[in-house]
Order: C-alpha cells, then sequence, then structure tokens
C-alpha cells in the first residue's frame, strides 16, 4: 500500500459563487446576464449551499475526509463600499464552527475569483485603492477565521490574470485550446494584492496563510523548449517568486500546457475532458507539485484543488487514482505535501461553461438541490481513513 504522512489533509472542495447560489450582488452575476454573455448559462441558484451547507459539511464528514476548503464571498459581506455585514460574516464563522464540530480542517479563501460590483464599476483589481480595499475587508473578515486550519489570501491569481484574455476569446468566437498568456498588468497587480492582504492577516495572527496557485506540467513539443519555458515563467515562476516567504502554497492542479513553436498545442479530442480543452493527464499533478516544490525549498505545500471533469465517475477513480500515485512518489522524493483537497465536493457551476463540466464528489438535482453521493466520495473517504492507497 501506498502511504500517506501522519496527519495528511484529506477533503474536498467549493467555492461561493459556485455552489451558494443568488450572489447578485459580484461581477459575475452581472456578467453573466449580459445580452452577448460570454458564459453559456447564468449561476442562479446553483446548489443552494447558502443554506445547505450542513448538509454539505456532512457529507464530507460522514464519508471519512477530515477537510473542507470554501470561500468567501466578499459582495456578500460587503455589499457596499465600506458597508459590512455582520449577518454575513457570521453566517462563514459558523462554517467554521461547523466544520471544527464535524472533526473537519477548514481552509478559508478571501477571494476567489469574484468581487463586489461596486469594485468592479470603480477600478476593479487593477486600480490603485483596491488594494486598501482588500486589506479592509481581509481585517473585517480575519476574526471570523481564527479557528481555519489555513487561509487562502486570493484563489489562483495566475488563472484570474488569464481570465480578461480568455473572456475576448470567447466574445470574439474563438476557439479556446488551452490557456494563453496572462495579461502582464492584472498579474502584477495581484501579486500585489496577495500581498497587502498577506500583511493584514499576519498583523492579525492568522492561521497559515498562503496563495493557491493553478499549477501546470509544461511539456516542450518539437524542440521549442525556450518557449515553454517563457509560458512557464509568465503563468507559474512570477507567482512563485510572490509566494517565497508565505506560510503556505496551494496548488491546483488538473492538466498539462504543452507548448510547440506556434504556441499552445491542444490535445487530441479524444483526451479532453468536459472542461474544453482541457487534457486527461493525471501525472500533471506530481510534476507540478515537483516543480512547486524544487522552486519554493522550505514552503509547505497543499494540494487545494485537483479532479477531472467527467460524467464517467469510474473513470474519476481511476484517474484520481494515478493523480494520487505520482503525487506520493514526489513526497517520497522529499517534497513537502501537507495534504490533499478533491475538486470538487458537488457537480456545480463551472463559470464561464455553465452546469455541464461535472467535476463533483455528489451529484445535485437542478431542481431540487438532492444530493446524491457518487461512488468516488466513498472510495475517496477510504483512502482518506487508510491515508494511503
Amino acid at each position: 500500500m501506498t502511504t500517506f504522512p501522519d496527519g495528511f489533509l484529506w477533503g474536498a472542495a467549493t467555492a461561493a459563487h459556485q455552489v451558494e447560489g443568488g450572489n447578485v450582488n459580484n461581477d459575475h452575476w452581472e456578467l453573466e446576464h449580459l445580452p452577448h454573455s460570454p458564459f453559456a448559462e447564468p449561476s442562479g441558484d446553483a446548489c443552494d449551499s447558502w443554506h445547505r451547507w450542513p448538509e454539505d459539511l456532512d457529507l464530507v464528514a460522514g464519508a471519512g475526509l477530515n477537510t473542507y476548503r470554501f470561500s468567501l464571498e466578499w459582495s456578500r459581506i460587503e455589499p457596499a463600499e465600506g458597508e459590512f455585514s455582520r449577518a454575513a460574516l457570521d453566517h462563514y464563522r459558523r462554517i467554521v464552527d461547523g466544520c471544527r464540530d464535524r472533526g473537519l480542517t477548514p481552509i478559508v479563501t478571501l477571494v476567489h475569483f469574484t468581487m463586489p460590483r461596486w469594485l468592479m464599476h470603480d477600478g476593479g483589481w487593477t486600480d490603485a485603492r483596491t488594494g486598501d480595499r482588500l486589506a479592509r475587508f481581509t481585517e473585517f473578515a480575519a476574526p471570523a477565521l481564527a479557528d481555519a486550519g489555513y487561509v487562502a489570501t486570493i484563489n489562483e491569481p495566475n488563472l484570474m490574470a488569464v481570465q480578461p484574455v480568455l473572456a475576448g476569446m470567447a466574445m470574439r468566437g474563438e476557439p479556446i485550446n488551452g490557456l494563453p498568456l496572462p495579461d502582464q498588468g492584472v498579474a502584477e497587480a495581484l501579486i500585489g494584492l496577495h500581498g497587502r492582504s498577506m500583511e493584514v492577516l499576519r498583523g492579525a495572527g492568522s492561521p497559515p496563510a498562503g496563495m493557491t496557485l493553478v499549477g501546470l506540467e509544461y511539456l516542450a513539443e518539437g524542440g521549442a523548449v525556450e518557449r515553454m519555458q517563457a509560458a512557464r515563467a509568465a503563468m507559474m515562476d512570477q507567482f512563485l517568486q510572490a509566494a517565497a516567504g508565505d506560510d503556505f502554497l496551494g496548488l491546483q492542479v488538473y492538466t498539462t500546457s504543452r507548448i510547440g513553436p506556434d504556441g499552445v498545442v491542444a490535445p487530441p479530442s479524444d483526451r479532453q475532458t468536459l472542461a474544453h480543452g482541457m487534457e486527461r493527464r493525471p501525472q500533471a499533478l506530481g510534476a507540478a507539485v515537483r516543480y512547486a516544490a524544487e522552486a519554493l525549498p522550505g514552503t509547505p505545500l497543499l494540494v487545494t484543488e485537483n479532479g477531472i471533469a467527467t460524467a464517467d465517475d469510474e473513470d474519476r477513480i481511476r484517474f484520481t487514482t494515478d493523480a494520487l500515485q505520482g503525487l506520493a512518489e514526489v513526497i517520497a522524493a522529499g517534497a513537502d505535501v501537507r495534504g490533499y483537497v478533491h475538486w470538487s465536493l458537488l457537480d456545480n457551476f463551472e463559470w464561464m461553461l455553465g452546469f455541464r463540466p461535472t467535476f463533483g464528489l455528489v451529484a445535485v438535482d437542478r431542481k431540487t438541490f438532492a444530493r446524491t453521493p457518487k461512488p468516488s466520495l466513498a472510495w475517496l473517504g477510504g483512502v482518506a481513513k487508510r491515508n494511503g492507497l
């Protein structure tokens, strides 16, 4: 049997806008309802987890997992600039407490892609005032997170820097066969915002804090090594450098990026998952973790997302088995990895792709919100109970 380190965290993840429903006051809700929206459909009620979060936690704990990752929705906590909702913050405090009551370690993300509408209409991520605004939000939220196991500042800032490019491609009807390079101005702004949030968290005596990044396995095709290295530097290296000195780094790994002489090389159609353009490649997890461990020696790592968009749950188990085997090999080689959190707990709203991609360990009826655990949930719970494959 392949075993993992003592105290290893095993969990499942969600994100506020993807599961809560009714987040009418953030930028994504507005974008989802534009006349020519790049979104396949609106998020609507999502999975109604705003009300059903105790049931979600029961599913995680009941399966034998010991960790739950979720995010705050800034637009609920600060619906107008400077106007804070203590009731909304207490909602998230109750989720932290609910995790602890069930023996779950809470991993909480402050910003998971969305921003309040008022921020979108008054500068967005790149505005000079946003650092102060995020610091103020972090300061207000920090007391509710005192009992969290880990706190993440910004979810996938490297992917957030790509989103404006992806949205433009979608609006123009261009095919998306892989990740384009980030918008460098947005990347630099988000790195700065992470730093401001970290300052506040450390001043507040926060639990271990850091960022989470999309981790990719980079492969050079046709001898395009320099082009591959340049793409990896833009998407990974500058963000890894920004994470140096943080308490931990979260890695969210799904796939590989193949770079050829002419740019991104799309995978064959028979290797693409339900998330378009994403190659089914479980080996990417070990490769991305190895690269981050070498780049940040001494920084603890968490796999804060890993999974596959598929309607075939048996393949989800096969994929995750192979991914975890690769992760175990990297840990055996010396990488300091503290846990593995699967994406996702629920079949949920997958941003511009809508509800079609199914990443969940649990199916959700779109009309009744009934949760139906898939065999993969019990399987992953068994891995957690054994602490090994």
